[in-house]
């Protein structure tokens, strides 16, 4: 009975936010924003914990290294592409129509991370390219590594060793000419890189160059550590007087144990296509197992390298010794063997592992539905998902996945999306999509699309939809998306973002607690609520559509960005009967309240001033030992439960006094009459 009791006066505090995490460390816990769609397993509270018969057993804390990113990359003389760039972000989602050009872009990209699933061949060459056979393939990478050993013991960064092309960028050159049977690869990185008068690029120097220039030209620097020198000898020049854009070749003597160094920080690619066959032994199903064993074999290169030195060191005393006995045998024959060791290649380890699967009662994969084949790839990016958010990598991952909705149910789609999200989200990993699917492309951010079409003269194309409706219009009519709205809507209410409409239904249920005869917003079949900033397509489509029946429009934003104003008075200004409006208050947080906040996260935020996003965030983080503090879209998205399941009626009175959100309500209702 007691139990019930609590459970009943602190309902709000007991339907906190769970969040969905498998348990496989009972030392520490972790956190998921509670909007972000989560990975199936057992449940966490916000304390991080859970109920195992009776007990409470900690969750796993989440602590995430945050590696390099791709931010660009430009295409020349490629396949049909004379020259294009496409910028990605932690989901992309590539478009267009069947044959434009889409896997291309993810080809193209396997050529230059690994070369294996798709190798560059001398039919790659662009037909118009009028004799000119060589490829060109240039990435641009973001949130480099604050230190990292190049070619000494002596720890270093990119921007002091002048290998960045702009702040917070390194960029990336290969090109490969096709007019041999197997085309040669030339790797150069492109950076602003002093010239300095009379000398080669101090990198391709050894250390008894450098130290000679250091003694010649008397500048103050210590003889030894590659990276102190360099920095000496720049400084001593104003080598930032003399920063020329460059092509820095990574086959000379110095650079070529840097670039050895600088591979082990980009990025990991797996590429997964559409035109393979899901035998357990097809690359379809081995391809994710290679890349597992493949990231395993990265984050145990330390450990690898312990064994190989281990090997080498005691095969070649026991070729030493071999060898010293072989003198005395034999001593011209002695003095013509030199002991040598080769270490396996990387290629070499990952051949050594190998995974199949086996189905239930035996039946062959291949012998099952071609959907339950490629839900294998489901439960890949699920079980990806979780694994990366547990490791703490130096090296991101980005999977590229063409046409994933191939064969599956809209049930699975929605999965597929949500396995997405889940994998962009994760901090140590981008998503790279293509597709022609309406329904898979409506579910996706605006932000994320890149559409593939061709000019008038037939080239080929890619435009960011981002807020440009011309570019949207353009992705519909290709892929054929409908709108989906309710029948019979008259009142299109218009809000911010997702967290503005969790916000909004959660004001009007409590005020339902006392006005049981108010407009229900989730309920009512005439009423339609779209987040129109950073929306997605189909939100787009929507308003699109509804826009075009002439619905009344309720608009309500925060009161934090000037230009609303503008917004607000050009809706007003229709004479349609529509209305706009902005919040009394700063922001939708400041209508929280603070009990409510504490309730679920056991945080004191005081929700007068501005900022409640930013101070959640801090107190939060803080009290988490989180890493880093909070981005303001992540507060928002764990304060949506704040609204969600700690806000009743006395507390929104408290807050709102003067029945400001009531009158929302009451024009919404009126709009309806």
């Amino acid at each position: 009975m007691q139990q019930s009791e609590e459970s009943n006066s602190h309902a709000g505090k007991r339907r906190m936010a769970l969040i969905r995490h498998k348990i496989t460390d009972t030392s520490d816990y972790r956190e998921y924003s509670p909007w972000m769609p989560q990975s199936s397993g057992e449940l966490c509270d916000r304390r991080g914990e859970r109920r195992e018969f009776g007990l409470r057993v900690k969750c796993l804390r989440l602590k995430i290294f945050i590696g390099m990113k791709l931010k660009k990359v430009r295409i020349q003389n490629f396949r049909c592409y004379e020259d294009i760039t496409i910028e990605f972000d932690a989901l992309t989602t590539i478009v267009g129509k069947n044959d434009i050009g889409k896997s291309t872009i993810l080809e193209a990209l396997e050529i230059f991370f690994n070369n294996e699933t798709v190798k560059i061949d001398p039919t790659d060459v662009n037909i118009h390219s009028e004799g000119n056979k060589e490829v060109t393939i240039t990435c641009d990478f973001t949130n480099l590594p604050e230190t990292l050993v190049l070619d000494a013991d002596a720890e270093t960064n990119l921007a002091e060793e002048y290998l960045v092309i702009a702040n917070d960028m390194l960029r990336v050159q290969k090109q490969f000419d096709c007019s041999k049977a197997k085309p040669a690869e030339t790797v150069t990185i492109i950076a602003n890189h002093p010239n300095l008068p009379d000398m080669e690029s101090l990198l391709t120097m050894k250390d008894s160059e450098l130290r000679r220039i250091v003694r010649d030209n008397a500048i103050d620097s210590p003889l030894n550590g590659n990276p102190v020198m360099r920095k000496n000898i720049w400084i001593h020049f104003n080598a930032q007087d003399l920063l020329e854009e460059q092509e820095l070749s990574v086959a000379l003597a110095g650079t070529k144990d840097i670039w050895s160094q600088l591979q082990k920080y980009l990025p990991t690619y797996a590429l997964f296509q559409s035109d393979r066959s899901s035998k357990d032994s097809d690359d379809e199903v081995q391809d994710p197992m290679k890349n597992a064993i493949k990231e395993a074999l990265k984050q145990a290169e330390e450990q690898i390298a312990a064994i190989q030195q281990k090997v080498k060191d005691e095969a070649e005393k026991i070729a030493r010794e071999t060898h010293e006995a072989l003198k005395k045998i034999s001593p011209e024959l002695a003095h013509d063997l030199t002991p040598k060791f080769t270490p396996p290649t990387a290629a070499k380890w990952n051949g050594l592992f190998s995974i199949n699967m086996a189905t239930d009662e035996g039946i062959p994969l291949n012998k099952r539905g071609s959907g339950v084949r490629r839900m294998i790839l489901v439960s890949f990016f699920k079980a990806a998902a979780d694994r990366r958010a547990k490791e703490d990598s130096r090296s991101d991952v980005i999977y590229a996945i063409e046409e994933p909705e191939t064969g599956q149910h809209p049930n699975n789609q929605k999965i597929l999306i949500d396995s997405f999200y889940e994998l962009a989200n994760s901090g140590n990993s981008q998503v790279i999509l293509t597709t022609h699917s309406p329904n898979l492309s409506k579910e996706l951010p605006l932000e994320s699309i890149r559409f593939v079409t061709r000019d008038n003269d037939g080239k080929p194309l890619v435009l960011a939809c981002a807020q440009d409706n011309d570019v949207i219009e353009k992705v519909f009519d290709a892929l054929g998306i409908l709108p989906d709205v309710k029948p019979h809507v008259k009142v299109v209410v218009c809000v911010e973002g997702p967290t503005d409409i969790v916000a909004l239904q959660s004001f009007n249920r409590c005020l339902h607690e006392h006005y049981p005869n108010m407009v229900n917003l989730e309920d009512d079949p005439h009423v339609m609520m779209i987040p129109l900033g950073g929306s997605i397509l189909k939100y787009w489509a929507d308003y699109q559509y509804l826009r075009k029946l002439n619905c009344i429009e309720f608009h309500i934003y925060d009161n934090d960005v000037a230009k609303y104003q503008e917004t607000v008075n050009l809706i007003n200004a229709r004479g349609d009967g529509s209305w706009a409006g902005l919040t009394q208050k700063r922001e939708i947080e400041n209508y929280l309240h603070q009990d409510a906040i504490n309730d679920i996260y056991e945080v004191n935020v005081e929700t007068d001033s501005d900022g409640v996003p930013a101070r959640f965030g801090a107190a939060y983080s803080a009290k988490m030992h989180f890493d880093g503090r909070m981005k303001d879209n992540s507060s928002k998205r764990y304060l949506s439960v704040v609204f969600r399941e700690a806000m009743n009626y006395n507390r929104l009175m408290e807050r709102d006094p003067n029945g400001e959100v009531k009158g929302w309500f009451d024009r919404i209702e009126g709009m309806l009459r």
